[in-house]
């Protein structure tokens, strides 16, 4: 077995190596059901971030190989990391760049029906309620002016802590949820030892 440090991370062009060597790993996508859906590594196996808490114990018991955290971007896997190394996980890796890395770097992924990613959803949610806010304490009430400070104030709130309420609000929502969670097999159906092909 491989072992890495908490808080390590792997490049695109490395991973893609180590899949081409059938190096044992199991790569865990973080992001919501859609998102997976609409793009993910060939052979990876989808677990959401919101779900993750629920199911550390389960990981623990069963993950033998060296596991690699994806996401969009790497924000989300990191926080991944961060809750699977509270649970005694530290055979972790994050690939820097998230899933579009992977993709430019020549790694083979599996396409569906194209989503918006997770960021994206945040930003026109939280610019339409900034947007409303301020329409609506010109045009309605003074007072509507406090939505656009709540958003600010959420999204300030979200950079300190390298977290987003908004974005754990928006991954329940029915269009980020797909039948049978993914294209490769079902949810995160993680064998004790499984090598990517």
């Amino acid at each position: 077995m491989r072992k890495a440090v908490t808080g390590t991370s792997i490049d695109a062009h490395t991973l893609k190596k180590r899949i081409a060597d059938h190096e044992a790993l199991t790569i865990i996508d973080v992001r919501t059901p859609a998102e997976f859906a609409s793009t993910h590594i060939s052979g990876s196996h989808n677990l959401p971030l919101a779900e993750l808490s629920q199911r550390t114990q389960e990981l623990a018991e069963h993950l033998n190989d060296a596991v690699v955290l994806v996401c969009q971007s790497g924000v989300r896997a990191v926080q991944a990391q961060q809750q699977l190394a509270a649970a005694g996980i530290d055979n972790t890796e994050v690939l820097t760049g998230g899933v579009p890395a992977f993709e430019s770097a020549g790694g083979r992924v599996v396409r569906g029906a194209q989503r918006w990613a997770m960021d994206r959803q945040v930003r026109l949610t939280a610019g339409s309620l900034v947007l409303l806010g301020f329409l609506g304490s010109k045009l309605v009430s003074p007072r509507l002016g406090y939505l656009s400070a709540a958003i600010g104030a959420g999204l300030t709130f979200s950079a300190v802590t390298n977290s987003c309420g908004l974005a754990a609000v928006l991954a329940r929502m029915p269009w980020n949820r797909t039948p049978g969670h993914t294209a490769d097999g079902g949810t995160c159906g993680l064998p004790a030892s499984r090598r990517t092909s």
